[in-house]
Parts: C-alpha cells; sequence; structure tokens
C-alpha cells in the first residue's frame, strides 16, 4: 500500500538577543499563534537561502544564518488540500541559529503572519504559541557554541 501525503521542506531561524526572541505572529486557516520567523521553501531554493528570505519577509530583519540547531517533523492529519485531495500532511522543518546583521522590524503584508515582536524568553510559557518554538528553544539550549553534541 502506498501512503498518499504532502510533504513541505521548510527553514525557520531562532533568533535571540538580550534574553528576548524574535517571533512572528501566525494567523492562517482559523488557526493562530506565535512561531518563528520562518516558512516553505520556494522549488529549488537552498534552505539557507529560504531562511534569510522567510526572516526578512515576516520581520523586515536581514539575517546571517549562523548554524543548523536541528530538523524537526510535523504531522497534521488528513484534511482537504487546495488540489481537492484528501491527505496527511507533513513539514521538514530545519531549524537555524541566526543573527540580525541589518535592516529593522516591520510587519509582513499579505502573508502568513501578522507582525513580529521581539519577546523576552521569561514570558514564551504564557504566549499562545505553535510547538516548534518549544522545539527550537530546546535545540538552541542543547546545541553547545562549538556545534558539537557530546
Amino acid at each position: 500500500m502506498t501512503l498518499q501525503f504532502d510533504t513541505r521542506p521548510a527553514a525557520y531561524a531562532v533568533i535571540v538577543q538580550e534574553d528576548k526572541i524574535l517571533l512572528a505572529y501566525w494567523k492562517q486557516d482559523g488557526k493562530e499563534g506565535w512561531t518563528l520567523p520562518g516558512g516553505g521553501l520556494d522549488l529549488a531554493e537552498h534552505p539557507v537561502d529560504g531562511c534569510r528570505r522567510e526572516v526578512f519577509e515576516e520581520t523586515g530583519y536581514e539575517a546571517r544564518i549562523d548554524r543548523m540547531l536541528g530538523i524537526d517533523v510535523g504531522h497534521w492529519p488528513a484534511d482537504v488540500r487546495p488540489d481537492g485531495s484528501v491527505k496527511d500532511f507533513q513539514a521538514i522543518r530545519l531549524v537555524y541559529e541566526a543573527t540580525v546583521v541589518g535592516g529593522e522590524l516591520t510587519h509582513e503584508v499579505d502573508g502568513s503572519t501578522t507582525h513580529a515582536a521581539w519577546i523576552p524568553l521569561k514570558d514564551i510559557g504564557k504566549l499562545n504559541r505553535v510547538s516548534l518554538v518549544d522545539t527550537a528553544l530546546r535545540l538552541h539550549r542543547e546545541r553547545p557554541a562549538d556545534g558539537k553534541l557530546s
């Protein structure tokens, strides 16, 4: 039996400075919450390029991608897809650590996020957020500065 499902590769940035994390507010199809800046890759787009593009689109900041923190897989049960088929959906989410190197905070226009903000790390637990935020923060804390896992 062949399983039919859609897969979407995506890249996201964990950007932390001065005990704050840069998050974007996602709102789509009746669902919403804070998420990492990032999103789906364009066809044949390198994940690092896609991550930089998504950070800029959603926050207005230019980002340097410093290192990969890990890969997360999201799964959502069967639902009606844009082509009318009913399929499960999975996202392969590459999570990178990044640094702001230019630009200024702005809000995405006509996208899946409404605004971005620097959120104190101590307030994350109080937020309505997608699970990727918690996964990414765990990866960020576990990854030593030299990039090597013990």
